[in-house]
């Protein structure tokens, strides 16, 4: 007993001992553990960045430029962002981020413990699979962390998280949170992410698209509406269903918001006015003073364009331009590609053919699967199969028959552009090759009230407008009649229309002139000159001028004189011009002799709406301004008004019905180049068209048939709520043979005729009042 006794004390305390070993063990494990996990924490707080980027935030938000009238054309910067104060945000838009996001927001410390505990618990399984991350913890990794799950950065991510609910409220972090976010297409915050999306503002939302919104921070690319409407539409019904359960919404709300299909606006990030011409030209002068800051500042930029001018303006050049091709035949598909027999691989081969064809504002990209010489079937990129027949496919009719030009004929394979019209009608175009211009300035201040640089910004960055130098062709003429006029001749001055052999003008060979028509009419009215766009008369004309008194004179206009010849071509327009330069020249006419320096920035205002820059313009020009007298303004503009009653450019007073319309047309030889620059209601415009790489634009091409329809479109709409235009003779003109003429000049002889003999009989003096223009003679062709 005693010895058994004896050895279960001996096992005891060895066992004991043992046991106090273990103890001991573990705590020393413990204890090294702490250490361990001591200096791990230590080691992530000494390298948790400091926090003033949210402190302190300055949000990148990018130029914006905007027309006169408020409307947004442009924006520049690489992220697209409206900040808006948490005080404005809609309340609604509020609760539906924070219960798809982080329903305790308010409750916890920047810790959603029991929301984390759930995730431990799910992630034991291996990986980091799901997140406990609260808006606080997603604002630190925003603004200082990588999205990677490791451990280390997961740490960092709640100390900087504890730091910012320490400096900052909780309505301070939701503000940061909801305007920095990420949300997909170049979006950062919901208010940018709403124009992204919908066109729309955040108060306009309706409860669906707020839904959409609010489930985007989890995945912005998968759940991209633009991208993928249907996985956003899922995601969007989890978050209607969480705003229900948490009684945000109501069940009629939830069930209509359910039911009611969103619409994303196409395309992405656009305007509602296309002015991509002029939000560049104004981008470049921003940056130009402010550099990359211009990208970041929120800088807003007011221009002088007026929204409802640039619309009519940029219908008008799309749709004439299109005409114009349409007049000119179809060139053909854009290429070919080969149609795999799978189906999988047939749509995957259309896509990419597609996605490198970019889109051009209604001219879509479609791939041609099926052809039959009574309809043709196409596949646009988003996966849309259209049937095209009838009127749809008039255009393209010589590339049916099986027997067409390879080049030019359609079959599976082919690329083209197809088009709706406003009965939702279907059509095979093509994208234009020729292009286009056109400028409308206000004719006293000069500031622009709409510019399109060509046909498709996206397509051409090259703006016409500004950058385009182009022979101005008969276009010009009506400053070498100005320069007449200060040499006393007058609109009644008769001319000899005859055959005109000119030795030496023709670099060194004879230069004889011709009428565009091969017609010659005998004496010519400087009148009826002007008003039919005469050659051989207006080549006179300027003989008797003398070129170098025509050539310097220009220069009053704002044309360079350094592209213009010191010969008698000059009266046919051989120099050089943009369309802008003639804008500014036929203002001169338009307001009475001045010059005006065209601008297209009213205001520059920094993020806070402060005025950085402001430019104005008196309503009148002054007179320092004055570059040709009141009288020959007033001469010419009554010529230039025969032009639209009844000469080349007819039809612009025939299709306006007023009175104070006033214009030439320009065509280069061999119709290179078409114009047309007029003015009327205290707007001067000017639109041209042609080829960048110059050639014909056909030989029954003038500027009355390219161009003159773009400037008519236009002023239409420009000018339909403004007053007529009346002008009243000045001092110093009266009338003599029944037209205008300096009194200084009335009575001589010496200006009555230019290269007629014997000289015409004087007809009775008429009374010093305003007379019509004479009789409409029978139009000809425009030159």
């Amino acid at each position: 007993m005693r010895i058994s006794s004896r050895l279960a004390q001996k096992r005891s305390t060895g066992t004991n001992r043992g046991f106090i070993l273990i103890i001991l063990i573990i705590l020393l494990l413990l204890l090294a553990g702490a250490a361990a996990a001591g200096w791990f924490l230590w080691s992530i707080a000494k390298n948790v960045p400091e926090i003033d980027a949210v402190t302190d935030y300055k949000p990148k938000i990018p130029l914006r430029i905007y027309t006169a009238d408020q409307v947004l054309i442009g924006e520049f910067g690489v992220e697209r962002r409206d900040f808006v104060p948490i005080a404005q945000m809609p309340d609604l838009m509020k609760k539906a981020v924070l219960a798809i996001e982080d329903t305790r927001f308010y409750e916890h410390g920047g810790i959603d413990w029991i929301r984390a505990m759930g995730a431990a618990k799910a992630n034991l399984q291996g990986g980091f699979r799901e997140g406990a991350s609260t808006i606080t913890m997603q604002v630190a990794r925003t603004f200082f962390l990588s999205r990677e799950k490791i451990v280390s950065r997961k740490l960092t991510e709640i100390a900087l998280a504890l730091k910012i609910e320490k400096a900052l409220s909780k309505d301070q972090i939701l503000e940061l949170y909801m305007n920095q976010i990420y949300l997909g297409q170049r979006a950062y915050g919901f208010s940018s992410a709403a124009r992204a999306y919908f066109g729309k503002r955040l108060d306009q939302l309706s409860v669906g698209e707020i839904a959409m919104l609010a489930g985007l921070p989890q995945n912005p690319s998968r759940h991209n509406p633009a991208v993928n409407l249907k996985r956003a539409t899922q995601r969007q019904h989890a978050v209607l269903k969480r705003m229900y359960e948490l009684d945000y919404v109501t069940e009629s709300q939830y069930r209509q918001a359910l039911d009611q299909p969103v619409r994303v606006k196409p395309g992405g990030q656009q305007f509602a006015t296309h002015a991509e011409y002029v939000a560049e030209l104004a981008r470049q002068a921003v940056y130009e003073q402010f550099q990359d800051e211009a990208y970041t500042s929120g800088i807003r930029v007011t221009t002088t364009i007026l929204s409802h001018d640039q619309d009519a303006a940029y219908e008008s050049v799309r749709r004439n331009v299109l005409a114009y091709d349409q007049r000119h035949g179809y060139r053909g598909p854009e290429g070919f590609i080969d149609l795999p027999s799978d189906p999988a691989e047939r749509d995957i081969a259309i896509d990419e053919a597609l996605q490198k064809r970019p889109s051009s504002d209604g001219l879509i990209p479609a791939v041609v699967t099926a052809v039959s010489p009574r309809e043709v079937s196409v596949e646009t990129q988003g996966g849309d199969s259209l049937g095209i027949s009838g009127a749809g496919l008039r255009f393209v009719a010589q590339a049916l028959p099986e027997k067409a030009k390879a080049s030019i004929r359609l079959r599976p394979g082919a690329l083209v552009r197809v088009m709706q019209d406003s009965r939702k009608a279907w059509s095979i175009v093509q994208v234009p090759q020729v292009a286009a211009a056109f400028v409308a300035l206000d004719q006293n201040t000069g500031a622009y009230r709409a510019l399109v640089g060509g046909f498709d910004f996206n397509l051409h960055k090259f703006n016409h407008v500004t950058q385009a130098w182009r022979q101005p062709g008969s276009a010009i003429k009506p400053f070498v009649y100005s320069a007449a006029l200060e040499k006393g001749y007058s609109p009644g001055t008769m001319i000899l229309d005859e055959a005109l052999d000119l030795p030496g003008e023709n670099a060194g060979a004879t230069w004889s002139p011709q009428n565009d028509d091969g017609k010659f009419d005998g004496a010519v009215s400087m009148r009826d000159s002007l008003a039919h766009s005469k050659n051989v008369t207006t080549v006179r004309l300027l003989r008797a001028v003398s070129v170098p008194y025509a050539h310097e004179y220009l220069g009053r206009f704002g044309f360079d004189r350094t592209r213009h010849p010191k010969n008698l071509t000059l009266a046919l327009g051989t120099g050089a011009v943009t369309p802008l330069q003639m804008a500014g020249g036929y203002a001169v006419f338009a307001n009475g002799g001045y010059s005006v320096q065209p601008y297209l920035i009213a205001k520059i205002q920094d993020a806070s709406g402060a005025v950085i820059k402001e430019f104005t313009r008196p309503a009148a020009p002054p007179e320092n301004q004055r570059v040709i007298d009141q009288r020959n303004a007033f001469v010419v503009d009554t010529m230039l008004r025969a032009v639209t009653s009844y000469g080349t450019g007819a039809a612009a007073g025939a299709r306006l019905g007023r009175t104070d319309i006033s214009g030439k047309t320009g065509t280069t030889s061999d119709a290179i180049d078409g114009w047309f620059a007029g003015y009327g209601g205290d707007v001067v415009a000017v639109a041209w068209m042609g080829y960048d790489e110059p050639k014909s634009l056909g030989g029954r091409e003038f500027g009355a048939t390219l161009s003159l329809p773009i400037w008519i479109d236009y002023m239409k709409a420009a000018i339909a709520r403004r007053p007529v235009h009346a002008r009243e003779a000045p001092e110093g003109v009266m009338q003599e043979a029944g037209d205008w003429i300096y009194s200084e000049y009335a009575g001589l002889d010496d200006f009555r005729s230019i290269d007629i003999t014997p000289l015409p009989e004087s007809p009775p003096a008429e009374p010093e009042e305003e007379q019509d223009p004479p009789p409409p003679s029978e139009p000809g062709p425009d030159n």
